[in-house]
């Protein structure tokens, strides 16, 4: 979509600038602004889906478009994050009151970002723009709430700045020392080395001394045993 920058009046370009750098100095709970410096009629958003609902723990991207006759005429809203939601439509486009009849040229972009936010908490099926999505919140939130949830899992969580469905590099985050694995294993290798070294060597001399002392007495007694009937014989 084409810049609308040269189509704003100086005064409303002003207003404008004033109110998107407020946005991205203080923004509301929740949702983060990315003004961009080249277009300032085109605002990119970032809205952390809500605790309590399908969309929790993803993080939804979304633009407002102003047109060359705002504030006049509401902005337009996209997603621009695939979700399963009645109010939202197979391209993105956003379905919601403030930025139709409701609109006033006083409420501003703060309010409009609150009142998405809070379509993500309460769904409007009478208006919905994805009519399967309107209808299973009508009659199976069940199945309603598995389907927006799997689609929040699997384009809401893995992109740049979600932790959640995210592969981590094994390289990441603190590492066991090296070789402290290897050094167990070359340890319980070398404490099984030391003792059948031990029983080789050990066992052999200590059998020995075994044998040798078992030997010399043996051998004294003997001895005394000849002694004793040589005695016997002087007698």
């Amino acid at each position: 979509m084409n810049s609308n920058v040269e189509n704003l009046p100086p005064h409303v370009l002003r207003l404008v600038y004033k109110e998107v750098s407020a946005l991205a100095a203080d923004p509301p709970e929740g949702i983060k602004v990315y003004p961009s410096d080249e277009d300032i009629t085109e605002l990119h958003t970032a809205i952390e889906g809500p605790e309590g609902t399908p969309f929790a723990g993803g993080v939804f991207r979304m633009r407002l478009v102003l047109g060359k006759d705002f504030p006049a005429v509401p902005p337009k809203g996209y997603f621009l994050t695939k979700i399963f939601h009645p109010n939202v439509g197979h391209k993105g486009e956003i379905c919601v009151n403030v930025l139709k009849r409701d609109w006033k040229a006083e409420l501003g972009l703060r309010h409009v970002l609150l009142t998405i936010k809070c379509l993500l908490i309460h769904p409007n099926p009478e208006s919905a723009l994805n009519e399967e999505a309107g209808r299973l919140l009508l009659e199976d939130y069940t199945e309603y709430e598995a389907r927006a949830r799997l689609l929040t899992e699997i384009h809401a969580m893995t992109g740049p700045g979600c932790s959640s469905g995210t592969s981590q590099d094994p390289n990441d985050g603190p590492q066991p020392k090296k070789h402290a694995g290897d050094l167990g294993k070359r340890a319980g290798s070398g404490a099984a080395a030391v003792p059948a070294a031990l029983g080789n060597g050990a066992s052999g001399p200590s059998t020995t001394a075994s044998s040798s002392s078992g030997s010399a007495v043996s051998n004294v007694a003997v001895k005394k045993k000849a002694d004793k009937k040589r005695a016997l014989r002087r007698l």
